[in-house]
């Protein structure tokens, strides 16, 4: 690939989407709220808007909800379909790993294969979002029409340079796909092993055998109004991690770019951080806490809004907003073991009990630390040491995901606007 400035091929030329391939609309009786029996004993996975958006390049996310087709198969997509939003989150696009069914904010897109493909057609949207979003009107909330997707026309190379846009482009995403996946294994494995050690209380005993069923004492704990192992005592999280909260910036600080990434609850996922931020900051304030200024392998949790969400820093230069949260170990020798005590579903779970607010949950810090546990610091420090690796792995995909990402938005204008030879 060479940059030279300038349309390299004579043959682009400019197509409406409607000549580049057929669409299918979803329908509106796909919604589990019009018609809860559609989704008994379903077989097909329920894509909403929402998941779209949370999409990269291939969809594969199952939903709850799945449609009982004995309605007609054009209302179900196959693999391969590009899925387009047109209501709520506009122009989120993605390409079905397996076949799914849709309701009617969704449109699906099958290209002509002499023309186009769905893989190119998906950068084409990558790379013309912001511009549809911008023209997108609602008066409850934003959406386009069909006739308005149509009716899109694209200044595109002929097909054979399509196919090598899209080997560029999609060989970068398929390594994100790769590392997410390994990742989520990664995440998984840590996820039983927890619950294993600590909600099933099976850790390795002095033999190396399960505690609690190789017959293992275990003694009734009224605190917790269960049984718990000999010689475990029940601590408050306070004993085990500090909540500090994140400062709150001036939004006279902000800055459309600068040294500092401006993280807000919005960024904290529940497998890392998303470093896709609204604002920057290049200068801080005199008064701003040290721990603001995060650094790689801290552990953020949301306060506002989706509370209890959990994710782990992989980068440097990013600042702690307001209604975030650094969970710091007392011992940093069990940062592992804090990390997936925050993603355990019983934290998790009263975590949502406690939160409270008018118009979205809030999360006191205060009242989060207060939550007790079994505890035994020794398990937990022997937690850490065997999955340490896991989590030093999890973050280093996810820094070289960030890597791969900018690389991928820096070439996509560059290959969509023909500013780069792509020689055979």
């Amino acid at each position: 690939m060479i940059y030279n400035g300038s349309s390299y091929n004579e043959n682009w030329k400019i197509s409406k989407l409607a000549e580049l391939g057929t669409f299918a609309r979803g329908v509106s009786k796909h919604r589990p709220r019009n018609d809860p029996k559609l989704f008994e004993n379903g077989k097909y996975p329920l894509v909403q808007t929402g998941d779209v958006k949370e999409a990269t390049l291939y969809l594969s996310k199952h939903e709850q909800e799945y449609g009982d087709f004995g309605l007609k198969q054009s209302k179900l997509w196959n693999t391969g379909t590009l899925c387009i939003t047109i209501a709520a989150n506009i122009a989120e696009t993605a390409i079905l790993a397996y076949p799914m069914c849709f309701p009617d904010s969704i449109v699906g897109f099958s290209a002509y294969p002499e023309k186009s493909s769905e893989e190119f057609m998906y950068y084409i949207f990558e790379y013309i979002k912001k511009s549809i979003q911008n023209a997108a009107t609602g008066s409850i909330q934003d959406n386009i029409n069909l006739e308005y997707l149509m009716s899109l026309d694209f200044k595109i190379p002929e097909k054979k340079y399509q196919d090598m846009i899209v080997l560029i482009l999609s060989s970068i995403d398929r390594k994100i796909l790769i590392n997410n996946a390994i990742n989520d294994n990664l995440e998984q494995q840590a996820k039983l092993l927890y619950d294993y050690w600590f909600t099933q209380f099976d850790f390795p005993d002095e033999n190396g055998e399960p505690y609690r069923s190789s017959g293992g004492k275990m003694v009734w704990n009224e605190q917790l109004k269960r049984t718990i192992p000999d010689g475990w005592t029940t601590n408050p999280l306070s004993d085990i991690f500090t909540f500090k909260s994140g400062y709150s910036f001036s939004s006279d600080l902000y800055e459309v770019s600068g040294k500092y990434k401006l993280l807000t609850i919005k960024n904290v996922q529940n497998n890392g951080i998303n470093l896709n931020v609204d604002n920057y900051i290049n200068v801080l304030p005199d008064n701003v806490p040290d721990y603001c200024l995060l650094k790689a392998q801290d552990i953020l949790m949301s306060l506002t809004g989706n509370v209890g969400r959990v994710g782990i820093m992989y980068a440097d230069n990013c600042l702690l907003n307001q209604r975030v949260a650094l969970a710091e170990p007392v011992n940093i020798n069990q940062r592992v073991f804090v990390y997936f005590l925050l993603k355990s579903d019983i934290i998790h779970k009263q975590y949502e009990m406690i939160a409270n607010g008018s118009s979205q949950q809030n999360l006191s810090p205060i009242e989060a630390e207060k939550v007790i546990i079994a505890y035994n610091p020794e398990v937990a420090t022997k937690f850490s040491t065997l999955c340490n690796e896991y989590l030093n792995t999890i973050v280093s995909n996810l820094a070289e995901n960030q890597e791969l990402i900018n690389i991928r938005d820096w070439l996509l204008p560059i290959l969509m606007n023909g500013q780069a030879t792509i020689s055979d």
